[in-house]
């Protein structure tokens, strides 16, 4: 490690990406895209889908969003002990974690006030919709170092970013809006998510136990907002709160928590860790059903803890085929999820906008039942590959 990092954070031996991490990531984004292409089907599984506000359930697609957020905190330890051993210090550490989450509460401002985008409003919002992720791109591309050309590209993104903030019309109840937080979008809960596990584990030194006094403090705050133990700060939520009652942070803690178990280097302890905490985890969140429903609307403590453990067990079990056994042929083909997932996020929103703004669709013969479900597989498969492509042209984006 350098001598100007801080040595006493918790050190892991893994100095680069684990393929373990990246497979779980890619697999998760491609059944994101896949469950986010189901508006476009009929008659399918209602088990595949989300479950209502009011029901008592979850479905397939409610365990993606956690199972992401489970992989935000699995890679947090090793980026943050790669970023010390190459000689970063805490307050440069600290700017990198502030900036990669205001980039992200960026796009999910407006990926956030798109849902309510009015036909008022002088740009139709099909070209809003693409203009933005041009714009997302220019400011965040992965440019190559020592070229002048990506400062002015970036500037000139920022500007349209403006602009476009600027003709932004939304509606509502009481007419026309400009943008607001609302709930901030996939990607600004992440953000808002990762920015609060990061300055946790970096205030915290990384040490282990003050990690579970986290994840059991945010557990806690998640379970007391909703028995209406902290309505009495109701006035404060609108100004400074925990982003999901507490759920989201909650959720990358636990990530947080089995990379340091893995990182360890003692495989056995780890195995045991897993299989004990999953199982914890999703008993518990049945036996907290009485008093809490399984709902991911409301982010409910028992959707939580049996996400965590469902998120555990997948880990374990990629990590076991690829890491362990070195099994990762099968990664290869969606590798770019993995690795330029921002990117892979991104392009279906371009791909919405010109549908929106076409009258071609396909057939309702191949939208319907398990045809439809194999037609959006290959819809996700199919942007995967387009990234692919793109990454070797060099555009991806990094954060």
């Amino acid at each position: 490690m350098a001598k100007d990092s801080n040595p006493s954070i918790t050190p892991t031996p893994f100095s680069s990406r684990l393929i373990s991490i990246d497979a779980f990531r890619a697999l998760t984004l491609l059944l994101m895209i896949w469950v986010n292409d189901f508006w476009t089907l009929k008659e399918i599984p209602g088990w595949l889908g989300h479950a209502g506000a009011t029901e008592d359930r979850m479905g397939f697609s409610d365990v993606i969003f956690p199972a992401f957020l489970f992989i935000v905190g699995l890679s947090v330890p090793i980026a943050i002990q790669s970023r010390l051993m190459k000689g970063d210090s805490m307050a440069r550490l600290s700017m990198h974690i502030l900036w990669r989450s205001l980039a992200l509460l960026i796009m999910g401002f407006f990926h956030v006030n798109l849902g309510n985008y009015s036909q008022e409003a002088i740009m139709s919002k099909p070209v809003w919709q693409i203009l933005t992720t041009v714009s997302f791109f220019m400011i965040w591309l992965d440019y190559p170092k020592g070229k002048k050309y990506p400062f002015f590209l970036q500037v000139a993104g920022v500007a349209l970013l403006i602009f476009l903030a600027a003709i932004y019309k939304g509606k509502s109840a009481d007419g026309l809006v400009w943008m607001e937080p609302k709930w901030w979008g996939i990607l600004g809960l992440i953000g808002w998510s990762y920015l609060i596990v990061g300055f946790v584990f970096l205030l915290t030194k990384g040490k282990l136990p003050l990690q579970w006094a986290a994840l059991l403090f945010f557990l806690f705050f998640n379970s007391a907002a909703q028995l209406g133990w902290l309505d009495s700060l109701s006035g404060l939520k609108e100004y400074v709160w925990i982003v999901g009652d507490g759920s989201m942070p909650a959720l990358v803690m636990a990530g947080v928590i089995t990379t340091l178990y893995y990182s360890n280097g003692n495989h056995r302890r780890f195995w045991i860790f897993a299989g004990v905490f999953a199982a914890a985890t999703v008993v518990f969140g049945f036996a907290i059903r009485p008093w809490f429903d399984i709902s991911k609307i409301r982010a409910t403590p028992s959707w939580v803890c049996i996400c965590i453990g469902i998120s555990v067990m997948c880990f374990a079990v990629i990590a076991y085929i690829t890491d362990i056994k070195g099994k990762s042929g099968w990664y290869k083909l969606i590798k770019p999820a993995g690795v330029s997932t921002l990117t892979c996020f991104l392009l279906p929103y371009i791909h919405s906008a010109i549908l929106q703004m076409t009258t071609v669709r396909l057939p309702v013969s191949v939208r319907i039942g398990s045809i439809g479900l194999f037609k959006s597989f290959l819809f996700a498969l199919l942007i995967i590959g387009i990234v692919w492509v793109l990454q070797k042209w060099r555009i991806r984006l990094k954060l």
